[in-house]
């Protein structure tokens, strides 16, 4: 009789199990899907009230107070895995489900938009009730001014910069989910998660959904005089509120980080390991995965390009409907199989 296991389950099982489970995720329905994202960005809000709480008024050093920060704030992965819940960040690995062709194109979109609207809805949700507690204005205003202060940094960033910190941050953010899919116990979980999540905090990674927390506070805490000048006294003079608007954290915080997340998540673990556990690798696998990427990215065939497919295209879309004969058949999605058809059907008469 087989012994049960008490290891965790390898990299190639983890690999496998991600992609069941994109393939689960896929079929829920509107209402459960929408109703676990407003969770995950709730609970994400929790943790990163919880984190300014903490480090609010630390007299550590920064790499300490960033250390204990980190670890606080991985309350919101971990409610989200343990409880349960749909993280737009986690949920990029679900890339894996699609390349394995278990789930399509529009499935996968379809589930990263639901979830990431029910992530801002949440988070927004956690802003709106910690603003109207006054928690914020706990320790003289203090509280409310870190809150500021972090809100403020996140939106003066430049493009690249935040870009680039969305990829980082989600490494490490997918690198914690791929962990906990071979954990066998909660034990397991919790610790699975720490530890890249600390990493992420502490080195001043961004995080797409953390910020539907941070910096829409910061745009209401910026109206609070009292806020405004602990949190002058707090950066020595230096704080700088002209971008702490909704333009600045859409278009300045929002849009990168986001576009960072996905690269991170998708490309640079969830292909990666895909292409390492599921793959039978050779040389031609190379160019499509290449192709997959550009198709992620741009969302065409990079082949739709060559001048013959757009020929094709552009005759089968103008020409080929007023050529078909009423009542013959629905028309093909590929409009380029619209034209060949007609073609061979031309020949046959």
């Amino acid at each position: 009789m087989e012994q049960p296991r008490v290891d965790a389950f390898s990299p190639a099982e983890i690999a496998k199990k991600i992609s069941e489970v994109a393939r689960k995720k896929s079929t829920l329905d509107l209402f459960r899907l929408f109703v676990l994202a407003v969770m995950a960005g709730a609970f994400i809000g929790l943790g990163a009230q919880f984190f300014t709480l903490v480090i609010h008024d630390s007299a550590m050093s920064v790499g300490m107070t960033k250390l204990i920060g980190g670890v606080v704030f991985s309350l919101g992965l971990i409610l989200i895995v343990l409880a349960g819940a749909e993280l737009f960040t986690g949920n990029t690995l679900m890339v894996m489900g699609f390349i394995e062709r278990v789930i399509t194109g529009k499935q996968l979109l379809r589930s990263w938009t639901i979830v990431y609207i029910g992530n801002f809805v949440g988070s927004l949700f956690i802003v709106l009730l910690i603003y109207y507690s006054d928690q914020w204005a706990g320790n003289g205003a203090m509280v409310g001014a870190k809150a500021l202060l972090i809100a403020s940094g996140k939106v003066n960033l430049d493009f690249f910069t935040a870009f680039i910190r969305g990829i980082l941050c989600n490494i490490l953010v997918v690198l914690a989910v791929w962990l906990c899919f071979g954990a066998r116990t909660t034990v397991d979980k919790i610790l699975a998660i720490i530890f890249p999540i600390t990493a992420f905090v502490a080195s001043g990674f961004e995080h797409s959904i953390a910020n539907m927390y941070f910096i829409p506070m910061g745009m209401l805490l910026q109206n609070q005089p009292a806020v405004v000048a602990a949190a002058e006294s707090m950066s020595g003079g230096s704080l700088t509120l002209q971008n702490l608007t909704w333009y600045g954290f859409l278009v300045r915080s929002l849009l990168p980080v986001t576009l960072g997340n996905i690269v991170g998540g998708s490309f640079l673990v969830g292909i990666a390991y895909w292409s390492v556990f599921l793959r039978d690798f050779s040389f031609r696998g190379v160019f499509q995965l290449a192709a997959l990427g550009f198709r992620l990215l741009f969302l065409f065939d990079p082949r739709d390009l060559s001048p013959s497919r757009v020929r094709n295209t552009l005759s089968g879309f103008y020409g080929a409907p007023r050529k078909m004969r009423p009542g013959r058949r629905p028309l093909p999605r590929d409009l380029t199989q619209i034209h060949t058809e007609l073609e061979d059907e031309q020949k046959d008469q």
